[in-house]
C-alpha cells in the first residue's frame, strides 16, 4: 500500500512538472517573442554558423598559449566527447519526444530534428565547455556564461526543446565540467607544469 502511494505521488508530481514545462515552453516560444529574436535565435542555435570560429579559437588556445593552453584544448575535446556520448545515452533512456513533434501550435524557426529531446545536447555541450573555460580564464567568465545562457535559451525559442530539456542539459554540463576540473586538479596539478612551458 505504501509503495503504491509513493508511486502515485511520484506520477502526479511528474505530470505536474511536465504540465508546467509545457506551459513555460509555450510562453517562451509563442508569447515572449519579438522580431529581433526571430532573426537572431535561429542563427545562434545553429552550430554550423560558428564552426570556423570554434575551430580557430581551439587552434589558437592549443598553439599560442604554451603547455597550459595545450592541456586546456585537449581537455575541452574530452569534455565535448563525454558530453555527446552521455546525452545520447540519456536520450535513448528517457525517449522524450521534441515539442515540435509532440505539440501543436509550435513556432518552429529551424528544422525540428529527429533525435529525442531530453537532455538537450546543445545545452550540455555549451555549459560543459563554457563553465570549464570560465574556470581557466576567469576574467572572461561573464562572457562565457552569457554565451551558454543564450545558446541554451535559443533552443526553446526556436521550438526544438522544452525548458526542462535545457535545464537538464545545463545541470549535466555543469557536472561534467566539475568532474573535468576536479580530475585536472588531481591528475595534472599546475605545479607539475612549471618549467615545461
Amino acid at each position: 500500500m505504501t509503495a503504491k502511494l509513493y508511486n502515485l505521488f511520484f506520477i502526479n508530481l511528474l505530470e505536474t512538472l511536465l504540465d508546467y514545462d509545457r506551459s513555460l515552453f509555450y510562453f517562451l516560444n509563442a508569447v515572449f517573442t519579438n522580431p529581433v529574436f526571430d532573426a537572431v535565435m535561429p542563427f545562434v542555435t545553429d552550430k554550423a554558423n560558428f564552426l570556423e570560429i570554434i575551430l580557430l579559437s581551439w587552434f589558437a588556445i592549443f598553439t599560442l598559449t604554451g603547455v597550459k593552453g595545450r592541456k586546456t584544448a585537449l581537455i575541452l575535446l574530452v569534455i565535448v566527447l563525454i558530453s555527446d556520448q552521455t546525452t545520447n545515452l540519456l536520450k535513448e533512456l528517457f525517449h522524450r519526444i521534441r515539442p515540435c513533434t509532440a505539440l501543436s501550435d509550435v513556432r518552429l524557426l529551424v528544422g525540428c530534428g529527429d533525435s529525442y529531446s531530453f537532455p538537450s545536447n546543445h545545452a550540455t555541450n555549451i555549459f560543459a565547455t563554457m563553465l570549464y573555460l570560465s574556470y581557466k580564464y576567469r576574467m572572461l567568465s561573464p562572457l562565457f556564461i552569457a554565451i551558454a545562457l543564450t545558446v541554451a535559451y535559443s533552443r526553446v525559442y526556436v521550438g526544438v526543446h522544452y525548458p526542462l530539456d535545457i535545464t537538464g542539459g545545463a545541470v549535466l554540463g555543469a557536472g561534467i565540467s566539475f568532474v573535468a576540473v576536479t580530475a585536472e586538479r588531481k591528475l595534472l596539478p599546475e605545479q607539475k607544469m612549471r618549467g615545461t612551458d
